[in-house]
């Protein structure tokens, strides 16, 4: 498919991450500054690399979070290694890490060690839960912070259990924070030459994407419950569509703000002898007939595509949009055309993946591939500290890398 040509922002170039985060919040966060143009090296275990590339039997995961970075491997339980982690830091603008509970500082990498070597340095972590929280010991993943940072408890149907919402919000979420964060960090250095110690926390950052439910709490003085639709906007939500199969659905919305989408809607669904009617004219009385209300603005969806349905009621001056699945959203051409999707090469594998979605002066970035393990370390060892290849080979021969 014909595509825009990328184009490397080059916003960070210069910046030297190092980058010791596994699984997906803290790599996230590093491939953010990765597709700004830092160099971002990532040191991993010799042994089979970090623990995103073992997870699965395929490389997929991985390469999703890992995307435009280089490899280089240390071991870490060597002193020789360490020593060559420490020398790297002293090279580095910013580092990051998302190991559990005191992890970090088990392995003689903590701020107070990291620091003392570079003051300048910007040291950020990914935890599950923040410093003083009384579950700060334990470990997270996506579904916990989703969990017990209040967005599962807001997902789902009124009468039925909280639903984990789809996006990783806990993990890529938390991630993006921090990636902010960072280059806050990095722009106040350059007026106070020193660096800072960044922490998000998982259950944190949900909570802060999740704050609208305290605009609910505010309003009711009750805990937020769980709104399937736009709540009390009547009709807003799902509809059906044919053929029927599992994501055959449009999803509209009707706005409180905006009184003239429900008799734009009428209209277009063939029921204008409705608009003007007391029993549907406000919000107030069409949440009183809301089973029938949905049930009319379905059938008219039951006949058509979501596609069909989409473009129709968009073009009423009505908000919809499909329910589109990764396949459908794969074969459009147009995220080709745009280069918002592009191919991943790794090896062997390959998949299609999203690159950075901010386009630079109208350009999207490139994508590179996640490195193979250990890919850049006789060159990211060379380039940061100096080693020539000859070095790296004792290296290699020793066991440190």
């Amino acid at each position: 498919m014909d595509q825009t040509t990328p184009v490397p922002p080059n916003c960070l170039a210069g910046i030297k991450v190092l980058d010791l985060t596994q699984f997906e919040a803290g790599t996230t966060c590093t491939e953010a500054l990765a597709w700004m143009g830092a160099d971002v090296v990532k040191i991993e275990n010799p042994d089979g690399g970090e623990a995103g590339r073992r997870g699965v039997a395929d490389p997929y995961y991985f390469m999703i979070y890992n995307a435009n970075k280089r490899s280089v491997t240390v071991d870490l339980k060597s002193e020789r290694g360490l020593a060559l982690v420490k020398e790297m830091a002293k090279k580095a603008d910013v580092f990051t890490e998302n190991f559990g509970p005191g992890t970090i500082e088990k392995l003689g990498l903590g701020y107070d060690v990291i620091s003392a070597l570079n003051p300048r340095i910007i040291y950020a972590q990914v935890k599950g839960f923040g410093e003083g929280s009384p579950y700060e010991k334990g470990l997270c993943f996506d579904p916990i912070a989703q969990a017990v940072g209040g967005a599962m408890s807001i997902t789902g149907e009124r009468d039925r259990p909280p639903q984990k919402p789809g996006p990783t919000i806990g993990d890529t979420g938390t991630g993006m924070l921090l990636a902010f964060s960072i280059l806050a960090a990095l722009y106040q250095r350059n007026t106070t030459g020193k660096g800072r110690q960044l922490q998000a926390a998982m259950q944190d950052s949900v909570m802060h994407y999740s704050r609208g439910m305290f605009i609910r709490q505010a309003q009711t003085k009750k805990a937020a419950q769980r709104q399937p639709g736009s709540g009390n906007n009547i009709p807003s939500g799902i509809f059906p569509c044919k053929p029927g199969g599992p994501n055959d659905y449009v999803y509209m919305l009707t706005s409180r703000a905006n009184p003239q989408h429900w008799p734009r809607l009428l209209k277009l669904i063939g029921r204008e002898d409705l608009i003007g009617d007391p029993r549907y004219d406000t919000p107030a009385a069409r949440l009183e007939r809301e089973a029938e209300v949905n049930e009319m603005v379905s059938e008219w969806t039951r006949q058509r595509s979501k596609e069909e349905a989409t473009a129709l009621i968009s073009g009423a001056g009505v908000p919809a949009g499909a329910v589109f699945d990764s396949m459908e959203l794969t074969n459009e051409e147009s995220f080709w055309k745009r280069g918002i999707l592009q191919t991943m090469h790794h090896g062997d594998w390959q998949m299609p993946m999203t690159t950075w979605p901010v386009r630079f002066d109208g350009a999207p970035a490139p994508l590179k591939p996640a490195p193979l393990l250990g890919e850049h370390t006789t060159e990211a060892l060379g380039e940061w500290l100096g080693l020539s290849p000859e070095d790296v080979a004792k290296l290699h021969k020793d066991g440190v890398v």
